[in-house]
């Protein structure tokens, strides 16, 4: 059984695969939403600005509370969208909201395996399924599906056994509509926004995510890649027990990132895991065009070896996306600008990646050069001094650049100006925030200028020393 955050075994949930099980949970969720709001609305009628100010933002951490906690029981599109929406939301909700879902992210509760078992067995058939013995107990759990280890008897292969939740991709559409339906009932988002396009990005995410055949493809695709690169461990796929809806890969034995072994490691074995780690997004991002967008810690394990030559074990690539490269090459030099200290070039990559109107007053670029030039704190040939150490490595763990960073970004998202991003920047900057907290977690002291450097000038050769 999976455990919870405190170390524990946590009770197995009975999933609501039904129709009239989900509208009727949904239903409950829409009405409680709005009968809320109008409580709140009417005490507000009596209260001064500043305590309506305080009373709204306690309204919005509970009506954000109330929503994730009714989507962790749910599971399926619903609470993916929950969890999508706390990407997405950083540009247009409240803060003290986007704080409550984020926690869908993670500490899921896992489905009873006797939900699961007659899955596997419709999609891989008895006589396949009676050649491996599965441990019934998860060894993770997520919203749209859950990972089980299994034993091929024939050879005592350790084998990882991911299998989707019934029925989930029958629900999606119909999830979404109701979903953004009491989004707007809890007054989560502001009166008058268009959330469509939101969800229909999220719509065609999720069901890329449920594709287990474009999952099985992608794994075998960095496991390609990346086979000759003894920093990185993908797992074998077995096409022989995958489908559409379960996806059987090899078991790779890893530590949580977050993990006492992990945690014990000297200062410069940490130091080249964090390497690690940052090339494979520039790999990514720079080299290849397909970048793993989901930077959850359960998707970056971490193998301790005897002989000090640690490795990544990378997981899930679901969330796997392709970009098209007039997109690359447009922020290519924002990120060259951000590197240069050059506002017009940053500005210009901007406004190509449709981040940016090309008709905004001056403000609104030098607010949003400010945030570009933030961001590339840890690139600089000389990190701030109180972030340095005494060889001039910047110091992950002690900086704050995440939560700076997504202040400036809500700060500057007020605007009129400032354009909710195009889907593609919201998950690539949501794997390279990922990154940036996981070297933080490391606690890393990496100086990553000369890297960045290496990947943003490496087909033209005109590294600026001064950069």
């Amino acid at each position: 059984m999976a455990k919870n955050s405190d170390g524990g075994k946590r009770k197995p949930l009975k999933l609501k695969t039904g129709s009239f099980d989900r509208n009727a949970a949904m239903a409950r969720m829409g009405m409680m939403a709005g009968a809320s709001f109008a409580t709140h609305t009417v005490g507000n009628l009596f209260r001064s600005k500043a305590d309506r100010e305080a009373r709204n933002r306690e309204f919005y951490v509970k009506q954000a509370q109330f929503l994730a906690d009714e989507l962790g029981q749910l599971k399926g599109s619903v609470m993916k969208v929950g969890q999508m929406l706390s990407v997405y939301g950083q540009y247009f909700m409240p803060p003290e909201a986007i704080e409550v879902l984020r926690s869908l992210q993670d500490d899921s509760p896992p489905v009873a395996w006797e939900d699961l078992e007659p899955v596997v067995i419709e999609r891989l058939g008895r006589k396949r399924l009676d050649e491996l013995e599965i441990d019934p107990e998860p060894l993770a759990a997520a919203s749209l599906g859950q990972v089980h280890r299994a034993r091929r008897k024939s050879d005592g292969r350790e084998l990882c056994i991911k299998v989707q939740y019934p029925r989930l991709a029958d629900a999606i559409d119909s999830d979404i509509r109701t979903l953004t339906n009491i989004v707007r009932l809890a007054r989560l988002v502001p009166k008058g926004m268009e959330l469509h396009s939101v969800m229909e990005e999220v719509r065609e995410m999720i069901y890329r995510e449920v594709d287990y055949d474009r999952e099985l493809r992608m794994t075998r695709e960095f496991g390609q890649r990346l086979a000759h690169d003894d920093r990185y461990v993908v797992p074998e796929v077995f096409p022989e027990y995958s489908t559409e809806t379960v996806l059987v890969t090899s078991f790779e034995a890893a530590d949580h990132v977050q993990s006492e072994r992990v945690k014990n490691l000297a200062q410069e074995r940490r130091n080249h895991l964090s390497e690690s780690a940052l090339e494979l997004f520039f790999l990514e991002f720079f080299n290849w065009g397909i970048v793993q967008t989901d930077p959850h810690f359960g998707n970056y394990k971490i193998r301790i070896n005897d002989d000090g030559k640690d490795q990544f074990v990378l997981l899930d690539f679901g969330a796997t996306r392709e970009f098209a490269p007039r997109f690359l090459g447009s922020y290519y030099d924002t990120v060259a600008g951000a590197f240069e200290g050059d506002q017009a070039k940053l500005i210009d990559g901007a406004i190509g990646i449709n981040l940016l109107r090309r008709d905004s007053p001056q403000r609104v670029f030098d607010d949003f050069a400010k945030v570009g030039l933030l961001i590339i704190e840890p690139f600089r040939k000389q990190p701030p001094a109180e972030l340095s150490t005494p060889d001039g490595r910047y110091k992950w763990g002690e900086s704050d650049l995440f939560w700076r960073v997504s202040r400036a970004v809500q700060d500057a998202a007020i605007s009129r100006w400032f354009r909710i991003p195009p889907r593609e920047i919201v998950f690539l900057h949501r794997r390279l925030g990922g990154v940036f907290v996981l070297l933080s977690v490391l606690g890393a002291e990496l100086n990553a200028h000369d890297l960045l450097a290496a990947y943003l000038y490496q087909e033209n050769g005109r590294i600026r020393p001064d950069a």
